[in-house]
C-alpha cells in the first residue's frame, strides 16, 4: 500500500474543508467527507489506492465548512448563502436545519445530543436540535473565523482576537471570555482530545496552545511558537497557519499552512516532531482519521477563491505508520 498517495476526482474548486467519518468501524472509519467552493459536498472511501468517491451532491453554494452527524450517516454543510445544511448521503436529500443573515463559516457537532452548531460572519451562533427542527441563536461582538467542540466545551475564535468558551449546556453566557494569545487573525482552532483546552492557529506563522482551567498554574503553561516561516531572498517571510488536526491516540497534532508544508507538533514537549515533504498547494484542511492511521490533506491556491477560475486543488491521504506522530518523551 503506497505511503500517500491522492485522491481521484476531487472537487473543481478550493477545498474548504476534509473530514473523516467519526465512526471507530473499519467499514466506515476510511469515508471522508469533502466540501468546496464549487458547491459540492463529496463522500470518499480512501480505503483504497487513490480512494474511490462514493457520491457527490451539490450543496447549493460555496461551501465553508462540514461536518459529520452523530450517527455518521449524514453530512452537516455551511456556506456562502447563510444556511446550515443537512445532506442525507445515501439519498442525496437536503433540508435546512437554520439559516443566517450571513455566511456560515463553522458547523460542528455536539456528540452527546446530537445538536449542531454553527457559526456565523453575521456575529452570532446558532444551536440547532436535528429532532424538533428548532434554533436558537446567540449574538457575538464579532465574526466568527473558527470553531470547535470537545464534550461540552465550546471554543469560539472571533474577528478582533476575541475568544468565548461556552458550556454548550449553558449558552446564555460564556464560560469565559478571553484574548488570543496571537496578535493577528486566528485561521483554525480544535481542542485538545484530553479535553484541557485548545490550540490555536492564526495569519502571522504562530500558533498557541492554551488550556481551559483558569487557575494560575494552569494559565501559566500555556504558550504560543513561530512555525510555517522561511528564509527567501534574505527576507523572513511568514506564513498564515491555516489548519490544525489533532491525533486522537497520541494527543499530538498537525499543522498545515501558506507554505505547502504539513508538521507534526508535540505540544507537551513543545517540540516539531517531523516536517513532511511540500505538496503541491498552501495547506487548506487538515484531518486525521478515528484510528490514527491516515491523515487527510486539502490543497488549493485560495488567490481566487470563489471568483470562479478553475485553480489547481485536491486532496491527498497519507498513511501513517504505527508510531508516526507519537511523542518522543
Amino acid at each position: 500500500m503506497a505511503t500517500q498517495f491522492e485522491l481521484q476526482n476531487a472537487p473543481g474548486d478550493l477545498i474548504s474543508c476534509v473530514k473523516f467519518s467519526p465512526l471507530n468501524h473499519d467499514q466506515y472509519s476510511s469515508f471522508l467527507l469533502a466540501s468546496s467552493w464549487d458547491s459540492t459536498i463529496n463522500l470518499y472511501d480512501t480505503k483504497l489506492d487513490r480512494g474511490q468517491l462514493l457520491t457527490r451532491i451539490d450543496g447549493g453554494s460555496p461551501l465553508l465548512d462540514c461536518c459529520w452527524d452523530s450517527q455518521g450517516r449524514r453530512a452537516i454543510t455551511g456556506g456562502l448563502e447563510g444556511r446550515v445544511k443537512w445532506i442525507d448521503l445515501e439519498t442525496g436529500n437536503i433540508s435546512t436545519l437554520g439559516e443566517h443573515q450571513d455566511s456560515v463559516r463553522n458547523v460542528v457537532v455536539h456528540a452527546e445530543s446530537g445538536a449542531v452548531v454553527s457559526g456565523s460572519w453575521d456575529r452570532s451562533i446558532g444551536i440547532h436540535d436535528q429532532r424538533s427542527g428548532n434554533s436558537q441563536k446567540y449574538n457575538l461582538p464579532h465574526k466568527v473565523f473558527s470553531m470547535d467542540i470537545f464534550g461540552n466545551m465550546l471554543v469560539v475564535g472571533m474577528a478582533k482576537r476575541g475568544v468565548y468558551i461556552y458550556d454548550i449546556r449553558r449558552m446564555s453566557e460564556p464560560y469565559q471570555r478571553r484574548e488570543s494569545s496571537l496578535k493577528y487573525m486566528t485561521r483554525s482552532i480544535k481542542c485538545i482530545p484530553t479535553g484541557d483546552g485548545f490550540a490555536s492557529a492564526s495569519i502571522e506563522g504562530r500558533i498557541s496552545v492554551d488550556y481551559f482551567d483558569a487557575s494560575a498554574n494552569a494559565q501559566a503553561k500555556k504558550y504560543a511558537f513561530k512555525c510555517h516561516r522561511a528564509i527567501e531572498q534574505d527576507m523572513d517571510v511568514v506564513y498564515p497557519v491555516n489548519a490544525l488536526a489533532f491525533h486522537r491516540q497520541y494527543g499530538t497534532f498537525v499543522s498545515g499552512g501558506g507554505d505547502s508544508l504539513v508538521c507534526f507538533w508535540d505540544h507537551k514537549a513543545r517540540k516539531r516532531l517531523r516536517q513532511y515533504p511540500r505538496f503541491p498547494g498552501p495547506i487548506q484542511a487538515l484531518d486525521i482519521d478515528s484510528h490514527g492511521g491516515s491523515l487527510a490533506v486539502s490543497y488549493g491556491d485560495d488567490n481566487y477563491a470563489g471568483v470562479g477560475n478553475q485553480v489547481q486543488s485536491g486532496v491527498i491521504i497519507r498513511r501513517l505508520m504505527p508510531g508516526e506522530g507519537k511523542s518522543k518523551v
